[in-house]
């Protein structure tokens, strides 16, 4: 295994995942505020799985996001 290659991979892999994320999240949340499903002052469970197939990982974070 090449280190060097193995580490850029993962960090751009790391990368796309935080990027799209949060806007992702971002644009959800500000759509509820719109809609009023939300009113801008909640705490939001949130859960991320990462899975990576061939090593058989499946990982879980879970946490709260606070809006205000």
């Amino acid at each position: 295994m090449n280190e060097d290659v193995f580490n850029t991979s993962l960090r751009g892999f790391l990368k796309k995942v935080g990027i799209t994320s949060q806007r992702e999240i971002e644009k959800a949340v500000r759509d509820a505020v719109a809609s009023g499903k939300l009113k801008g002052n909640e705490k939001l469970s949130a859960k991320m799985v990462l899975t990576i197939g061939g090593v058989a990982l499946s990982h879980e974070i879970s946490d709260e996001i606070e809006l205000g």
